[in-house]
């Protein structure tokens, strides 16, 4: 080959990697997907390298990583598509924790697990609704209301079962189905899977979809082509409330108990994943795989740390620094639209 075909061979090549990464780059999540990728590749080759010191690929951090991912998934996804619609929810994980120890309650008082975990979601979704309709009739800022609802169901905790621990002992079948394996895997993770591909094709190729989109990216807009955007804000506040219900129940299930303060902080870290997936400040713009794959490298980075047995307020700095980090990069790309 002489030197020009050479060199025409190798620009040909760089243009195409160059192509390849712009459209990943202009993909809703592919600014995250490259992180994250990047991340496994050097957390892969170190424990490649040091095998023994470094157990990032062995099957008990596996295990571990499995378990922990869906739960805050779970509350990430509820509180992403509420995002996306315009509005917050800081209640979350008060939330999470309320119907937690409502059904380890019922169940501990003869229920049926298969009966106590729906009425759970029920409550949490009538939560959620109880959000969106303050939010709504009265105008209010929904950080202002939600904030008040993590405070007041954090205290109904309190109120209701006392600061001591509920233990939740279902049946086997229950326990199999939440927090069992299949082909070695964890169950809890398959549902959050199943999650994710269920509220993809909602979000992204269903018509509520749009609706939910166009509420948050402009909400005047939106009702002038006919949506109905308090009906749309409701909806996404009851989602968000029946997915932290949701977590509840995986987490019970997996642990076999509840603390009446196990879910504080999980809506800062629920929302964190959700900018650090791409989901705008502002609303109408984010992917449910971006929120999926924020949550995954939270987790990784809280595992990595763990792992390095770092001390635990790093973790705290590094995740503040990447949401920081996601904010700006997302409110650089959002200007760039703009112009």
């Amino acid at each position: 080959m002489t030197p020009i075909l050479a060199d025409n061979a190798m620009h040909r090549s760089r243009t195409q990697r160059q192509s390849v990464l712009k459209q990943i780059m202009a993909m809703p999540a592919g600014a995250i997907f490259l992180v994250f990728m990047t991340l496994q590749i050097v957390c892969i080759a170190g424990a490649l390298l040091y095998p023994n010191e470094f157990r990032y690929l062995s099957p008990q951090n596996l295990t571990i990583l499995m378990k922990a991912i869906p739960v805050l998934g779970c509350l990430a996804l509820g509180a992403g598509v509420l995002m996306i619609a315009g509005e917050f929810d800081l209640s979350i994980g008060s939330v999470y924790t309320f119907t937690a120890v409502l059904m380890a309650s019922l169940v501990g008082a003869g229920l049926s697990a298969f009966l106590a975990a729906p009425l759970g979601i029920v409550a949490g979704l009538l939560i959620g609704l109880l959000n969106g309709q303050i939010t709504i009739r009265f105008g209010l800022p929904s950080f202002i209301v939600t904030l008040g609802g993590l405070l007041f169901w954090r205290g109904a905790v309190l109120l209701y079962n006392g600061a001591v621990q509920v233990r939740f002992d279902p049946e086997p079948a229950f326990t199999s189905l939440f927090s069992g394996t299949l082909f070695g895997i964890n169950a809890a993770f398959i549902w959050i899977v199943l999650f994710v591909v269920g509220f993809h094709y909602l979000l992204h190729h269903h018509r509520f979809g749009n609706h939910v989109f166009a509420t948050g990216g402009n909400r005047g807009a939106a009702e002038a082509i006919g949506i109905n955007t308090n009906r749309v804000k409701l909806i996404a506040f009851a989602v968000a409330g029946g997915m932290a219900a949701m977590a509840g129940i995986l987490a019970t299930a997996r642990v076999g108990s509840v603390q009446p303060g196990q879910g504080a902080g999980l809506e800062l870290q629920a929302i964190a994943a959700c900018v650090i997936g791409g989901l705008s400040l502002r609303g109408g713009r984010g992917s449910i795989i971006g929120i999926f794959l924020g949550v995954l490298l939270i987790h990784t980075i809280t595992d990595v740390l763990l792992l390095l047995r770092a001390p635990g307020f790093y973790l705290d700095m590094f995740i503040a620094t990447l949401i920081v980090l996601a904010a700006i990069f997302n409110h650089l790309i959002e200007r760039r639209g703009v112009a």
